[in-house]
């Protein structure tokens, strides 16, 4: 029985592809460990739990994460802790011998200014976004490392480069959060308290690409049915949304009355960023879940969460 470890699997991508896991590959044992089990940042502590679990695979869903302000006010942690998290796996992993390694980066890990929609070879062909660098560094250094493991050891160690996710078991952290559980929790504070207006930062133009959690876990398990994937992986939906669009969903999914208000001396960050998902799409995989049903699912879960005392807040 093949054994997979999936790091981070209590948080939203993590636990995500545990279901997709146990729903279609029911014969696989699963490896699992949280914080208090394996400190993911001490070197000697991830050698020994591979040491004496010998995963067969080990998907790389753990990080450090956040929106424009948790990324602008903590970068040292944000490139500390993603750096040493990732190179402990990752050596750590073929050390002891892993045979397969999927390792999830970011769509934020390009360019700034690249073209759009965004393919996998633009990486490392111009300066990064500011608000994000440290992180985006983080990861780059992560999918070069599984990269050259593989180039050198022969390793099949390779990556994914999800865009922007959104689903159940998100961050809604009033600080920390991405732009998307930002403004489910902001809407559904305001239809609580009778606000009679909710301000969103920027301009509302930057565009962004957003794609389901559970769409993101059959993209992996996608990429784990290939023999010979390429070394990286563009997965995303390939349709983009202005912030304003999105914002506006959001107050209709949630039934706010109210308006809403732009902060324009608030950061925008990327002005648009949409992936090229033509190569995921030529090996056979593509999204499926549009944003207004997954925004409407996304939404349920939160509320169930409040009322469990589960959310992450």
């Amino acid at each position: 029985m093949p054994k997979i470890f999936i790091t981070g699997h209590k948080g939203m991508v993590g636990s995500a592809i545990v279901r997709a896991v146990q729903m279609n590959l029911p014969s696989w044992s699963l490896v699992l460990a949280d914080r208090k089990q394996l400190d993911l940042l001490n070197q000697k502590h991830v050698e020994q739990f591979l040491a004496n679990e010998r995963p067969d695979c080990i998907i790389n869903a753990a990080a450090r994460v956040g929106g424009i302000y948790a990324n602008s006010t903590y970068p040292a942690e944000f490139i500390h802790q993603n750096l040493v998290l990732n190179a402990n796996l990752i050596h750590s992993a073929w050390k002891n011998g892993v045979s397969r390694f999927v390792n999830l980066g970011s769509s934020c890990i390009y360019p700034s200014k690249s073209e759009q929609p965004i393919k996998e070879e633009y990486l490392l062909t111009g300066p990064l976004e500011r608000t994000n660098e440290a992180y985006a560094l983080a990861k780059i250094a992560g999918l070069e490392m599984c990269r050259h493991y593989r180039m050198q050891y022969g390793a099949l160690f390779h990556s994914a480069m999800p865009t922007n996710l959104y689903g159940p078991g998100d961050n809604y952290h009033v600080e920390d959060s991405h732009v998307l559980p930002a403004l489910i929790r902001r809407f559904h504070e305001a239809k609580l308290n009778h606000l009679p207006e909710v301000v969103i930062w920027g301009t509302g133009t930057p565009r962004r690409e957003l794609m389901h959690v559970n769409d993101l876990a059959s993209g992996i398990l996608f990429l784990l049915g290939k023999e010979n994937p390429p070394d990286s992986v563009n997965l995303g939906t390939g349709i983009d949304h202005s912030i304003q669009e999105i914002a506006n969903l959001v107050k209709e999914v949630v039934g706010y009355q109210g308006t809403i208000k732009n902060d324009p001396s608030r950061p925008d960050g990327m002005p648009l960023k949409r992936l090229d998902v033509s190569l995921a799409e030529s090996m056979g995989w593509k999204a499926k879940i549009r944003l207004e049903k997954g925004l409407r699912t996304t939404y349920e879960d939160f509320c169930d969460s409040l009322a469990k005392n589960t959310a992450r807040l």
